[in-house]
């Protein structure tokens, strides 16, 4: 069954998952660094069957001229952060002016424009709401990106060192799928260390000891170091981290996703959050002079060898623009595009603990695909123009080129 491409997207039925499904490439940037030309991707089901020399037959997608790369992932997000009716920050939960039904239909409409944008999975750090969106579309009952989330937070407040480890088993319990701590402050209140030594290696400890990762909230030296020491997987922000830190997570192979794109849309959207919480006029020149910082920081982590991922840290504004991380990295951060395509594919798999499943184009791994009109690697604002969405060997979109 061909596809019309004046469809602005397209959902295939789930009888057809089962049929080999073949797509035909002129460009395919394979997720490991290597550029392949004139290839079919051959999907039976969910997964790639086999990725070899092209025009050997029919293609059920011509995909020719474009560039097909693997899925993209976003390894820090908040679907269940909004916009409300009053176009003002809206966090659902306790306080919120959104009702719950409301609530999970906003992280839906967020989860949608993510999966449009290019990004097949995403890590959610911090809503309960998450949890049952995810399980949703795992269901096929709605579209979306593959989630994982932590469905909530520990942080300074959380308790003794045992009443953390107690809370992080009920995280567990309760369906998360990473624990999820605050080492520091916000970069409005400065960024200094919260939690103690003690409550941070009760936390990665405890993470540790059920099987899952510890992605940790930490813009300065103090917090990210200790959460290094204490076996945690990932480190968030490092607004301010200092090369013996960096090199510190390199050794530890601790992984880095430092997030442009978080301080962009707050600026971008200054009226939607001001007034609320933290986000005062304090809060936000704060964040405008940590701009340059964390284009310095990204600057020396690659210096280091440090594993960098692609996190967008994306809240309400953002989800649908995740993309424009990779823009931010290449045009201010200094990576080179192949660099920052790889944080947000193989390299984001592998710190997901998911890189035998996703994040790359071979065979045997999800057909998780995207494709954007020009070369991303010659222009990194083809990344922009995505035409085509597959994940998991469904169609998501497919749209008529320009």
């Amino acid at each position: 069954m061909l596809l019309s491409r004046t469809f602005a997207f397209v959902i295939l039925p789930t009888f057809l998952a089962a049929q080999t499904v073949v797509l035909r490439t002129t460009n395919l940037i394979d997720g490991k660094g290597h550029v392949l030309k004139n290839k079919d991707i051959v999907i039976a089901g969910s997964r790639i069957s086999a990725v070899r020399d092209g025009a050997k037959g029919p293609a059920t997608y011509d995909l020719s001229g474009l560039t097909v790369m693997p899925g993209w992932i976003d390894t820090h997000a908040h679907l269940g952060w909004f916009f409300n009716k009053e176009n003002r920050l809206d966090e659902g939960g306790r306080g919120s002016k959104t009702t719950p039904q409301e609530t999970a239909l906003y992280t839906e409409a967020n989860a949608y424009a993510t999966l449009m944008g290019g990004f097949t999975t995403e890590q959610c750090l911090g809503s309960a709401v998450e949890g049952p969106v995810r399980d949703m579309i795992n269901a096929g009952a709605i579209p979306g990106p593959r989630i994982l989330t932590s469905l909530r937070s520990i942080d300074e407040r959380t308790g003794t060192p045992e009443q953390i480890r107690e809370y992080a088993r009920k995280m567990k319990a309760d369906g998360a799928d990473v624990i999820k701590l605050f080492a520091t402050a916000s970069i409005r209140d400065g960024g200094a260390q919260t939690m103690t030594d003690a409550q941070i290696q009760a936390a990665c400890g405890e993470a540790t000891a059920l099987g899952l990762r510890s992605v940790v909230h930490a813009h300065a030296i103090g917090g990210a170091r200790a959460s290094i020491l204490a076996g945690c997987t990932s480190i968030e922000h490092g607004t301010f981290l200092d090369d013996a830190t960096l090199q510190l997570m390199a050794d530890r192979g601790v992984y880095f996703d430092p997030n442009f794109l978080v301080l962009h849309n707050y600026l971008d959207n200054k009226p939607k959050f001001l007034g609320i919480g933290n986000y005062t006029e304090e809060g936000f020149a704060a964040m405008e002079k940590g701009l340059p910082l964390v284009a310095e920081v990204l600057k020396r982590a690659r210096r280091h060898n440090v594993k960098v991922v692609l996190g967008t840290d994306g809240v309400a504004g953002a989800h649908g623009r995740n993309a424009e991380e990779f823009i931010y990295r290449v045009k201010d951060g200094g990576d080179t595009p192949m660099n920052a395509i790889l944080s947000g594919t193989s390299v984001a798999a592998e710190a997901l603990r998911m890189g035998d499943r996703i994040g790359s184009v071979a065979a045997g791994l999800e057909a998780d695909l995207v494709a954007v009109q020009g070369d991303p690697l010659e222009d990194i604002t083809a990344v922009r123009r995505v035409v085509f969405v597959m994940k998991g060997g469904r169609v998501y979109k497919n749209v008529a080129r320009q």
